[in-house]
């Protein structure tokens, strides 16, 4: 059945042409090419008419064609929909959706407001794009994002293949898609800095640190102008389109680049065995509060988007801690999820999520947390069992902002997620500092943190660990700075974390003074050989390897500037670091002993790996409040793997006595971060013997020693 369709082009009165059209499909969801034409489908319960918009440019200030969607033809349940014979890929659209505005009754409908398709593929309008046209009464279409018609089908993807690397064998990257080659010293060209593209340039440099995962902060289109006048959302946690690669980040100005662009940058990476991991926020979107923008979801259907608040619907819950909080587990809400992660997986090759604030998840549609044993289905659950999804790393970021904390809850309760280990990052920061109280947390979290994966029959490893991450001080801050200092951010030093176990060795800030400079030094390197050398999946945040700065602010997320950037002079000055970093990484790569998927075994004899503690003398471990310092053996007996760690936080040094060993082998210095580069760190072939039966660690520092069989 055709229709006829002849409407005002918009407010002004003027005519398109006659259009002929067909009802369409209620399947699939968006904007679905086919050889004669695109079938255009979208969600809403409650409007009451939905105008299809085409555009003939990005910055169109009035659509070419408007498709007024017939309430019976053009609608299926709650799904409207149309097929438009002889359009292509790079079609621009949008829509108008007509309905109540009673925010009082949790209805939001406002036929002034262009909205984006939930299911755009590529999104464009970004030059003009306005968000406070966007808040207030009146037409926004010049001013608007828009959708863009995508083929998937036609790109060449040359045979690439998902990696598919154990968690046993990863190191994690965490960067910022832009930030990591927008410095003008990156030695990118200045058209490729801060884009997928530029940060193909950088993969021998990633390829030759030793990461084999990226985990990309948010690449999702989000909107950059959700932050404070006169700042710039950088960190990107602010998503309006789950199926889009942000534009800003593609070199490529045409409607359709960003979506090639970031499939090279998969392709690339893959290229060299190193897989992609997105950072996604299915927690909330950039449409904020009440007096936020109404962008697309808050405008097609605001009660089945957002948990809305029981004494008043007119305002949002905030489990998010950024105004609004999206209702994942309402079934149109838990599909847009998990055909989002479907994409990015199947089209886009994308090999893992990072979910920001993944507690919000596990809340039912009015905000309550689901009760464990109760046979309450939530998209957590769909999401672990979906086939499309299976082999990719699940990571949960297992809290919200609303004090719904399950750290140990992802991993006992799902058979697939891996957590970040926030306890990690507190009890070794706590353990470096000096504090007291902190040995026994120490050792926990050395054997992958028992005490809160206790379960048997899982790996490990899906305790990610980490020192710093994108929210918090840098890892050179962390051993720089006793407060933060985020006045540039506008809110009067209020934002960020208050208690970051930070310790500046001295002196607030940078300092000339060459003993804090070791002392900073030597903290970092304790930092990354605890890191490395505990069970679990380490991840290294962008630039920590050479001592990258945000000048002591530890919530960065509106720094779009040098602040924030990866300095690649950085690269020289600390080219010592770098080695270290470089070669710690190697080091823990080649051991069998630290691609244990089982925990160790903690016990003085035994042929499976194994560890035993000790203290300054052997089997002796200090477990005291006041101990400072802690040694620990680690053996695999079937690879003939043999190493001594010894880490003393305590200020002064401390002797400690060291295994005997069979007659003709030796025990080999491998790190001591005390020791400047390049003696800090020796590979085994030509590391110093040590003579003594015991070894002289200097103060706030670590070191590993490691047997030199004789063949």
């Amino acid at each position: 059945m055709e229709q006829l369709l002849t409407y005002p082009a918009g407010h002004d009165g003027s005519q398109t042409e006659n259009l002929k059209v067909l009802p369409g499909e209620s399947f699939p969801l968006g904007a679905t090419i086919y050889p004669n034409g695109v079938n255009f489908c979208i969600f809403s319960q409650n409007a009451e008419a939905i105008e299809l918009l085409l555009f003939d440019t990005p910055n169109a200030s009035q659509p070419a064609q408007i498709i007024k969607l017939d309430p019976v033809l053009n609608r299926t349940c709650y799904y409207w929909h149309v097929f438009v014979p002889g359009i292509k890929a790079g079609q621009i659209y949008a829509y108008r959706a007509y309905g109540q505005f009673a925010p009082e009754r949790g209805y939001r409908f406002d036929s002034d407001k262009v909205l984006l398709d939930p299911y755009a593929r590529a999104i464009v309008g970004d030059e003009n794009y306005d968000r406070t046209s966007a808040s207030c009464p009146g037409d926004n279409c010049g001013h608007a994002l828009k959708g863009v018609v995508v083929d998937t089908s036609i790109y060449n993807w040359e045979g690439d293949r998902h990696p598919r690397i154990p968690y046993a064998s990863s190191v994690i990257y965490e960067l910022h898609a832009g930030g990591f080659t927008s410095h003008p010293k990156s030695g990118v060209p200045p058209e490729k800095r801060g884009t997928y593209a530029g940060l193909i340039e950088k993969i021998p440099y990633l390829k030759e640190l030793g990461i084999t995962a990226v985990e990309l902060l948010p690449v999702h289109q989000f909107d950059p102008q959700d932050v404070r006048p006169g700042l710039k959302n950088y960190w990107g946690y602010s998503t309006i389109g789950f199926f889009a690669p942000h534009r800003g980040y593609s070199s490529r100005k045409d409607s359709l680049g960003a979506v090639d662009e970031f499939r090279d940058l998969v392709k690339a990476l893959h290229r060299e065995g190193i897989e992609v991991i997105l950072d996604v926020v299915f927690n909330h979107t950039a449409e904020g509060n009440h007096q936020g923008p109404t962008l697309s979801f808050r405008g097609l259907d605001n009660q089945t988007y957002y948990i809305l608040e029981d004494y008043n619907p007119a305002y949002y819950t905030n489990y998010s801690g950024c105004g609004n909080t999206f209702k994942g587990n309402h079934p149109i809400v838990a599909r847009l999820i998990l055909d989002s992660l479907r994409y990015w997986v199947s089209e886009l090759h994308v090999d893992g999520f990072r979910f920001d604030l993944a507690t919000v998840l596990a809340r039912n549609i009015f905000g309550q947390p689901i009760k464990e044993g109760t046979g309450s289905m939530s998209i957590l659950s769909a999401i672990e069992s979906d086939p499309v999804l299976a082999g990719t790393k699940l990571i949960a970021e297992a809290w919200d902002a609303a004090g719904l904390y399950g750290v140990g809850k992802f991993v006992e309760l799902a058979d697939w997620f891996a957590e970040w280990n926030g306890p990690f990052r507190d009890d070794v920061r706590r353990f470096v500092k000096g504090d007291r109280g902190s040995i026994n947390a120490l050792a926990a979290r050395i054997l992958a943190s028992p005490d809160i994966y206790s379960r048997p029959d899982t790996d490990i490893n899906r305790s990610v660990n980490f020192i710093t991450c994108h929210d918090g001080f840098t890892l050179n801050d962390l051993v720089s700075y006793n407060h933060k200092h985020n006045l540039a951010n506008g809110e009067e030093n209020c934002d960020g974390a208050n208690d970051n176990f930070s310790w500046n060795c001295g002196v607030e800030g940078a300092t000339d003074d060459p003993a804090i400079e070791q002392l900073r030094s030597q903290q970092i390197k304790n930092f990354l050989t605890i890191l490395f050398i505990s069970q679990g999946t380490p991840m290294l945040l962008m630039g920590d390897e050479v001592r990258r700065t945000q000048l002591g602010n530890n919530n960065a997320y509106c720094q779009n500037n040098e602040l924030s950037w990866f300095d690649w002079s950085l690269v020289t000055q600390h080219d010592g670091l770098l080695r270290f970093v470089r070669k710690l990484i190697y080091f823990i790569q080649g051991l069998a002993i630290f691609r244990q998927e089982k925990f160790l075994e903690v016990t003085y004899a035994s042929q499976e790996p194994h560890l035993m503690w000790h203290g300054q003398y052997l089997g002796q471990p200090d477990w005291g409040e006041d101990s400072h310092a802690l040694a620990f053996s680690l053996n695999h007996p079937a690879k003939k793997e043999h190493l001594h760690v010894i880490f003393n936080a305590y200020w002064e040094p401390l002797e400690f006595e060291l295994p005997p060993l069979e007659p003709d082998n030796y025990w080999r210095r491998i790190i001591d971060t005390a020791l400047p580069a390049p003696e800090d760190f020796s590979d085994l072939k030509i590391a110093p013997k040590i003579d003594r039966g015991s070894y002289l660690v200097t103060a706030r520092s670590s070191v590993i020693l490691m047997e030199k069989i004789r063949v």
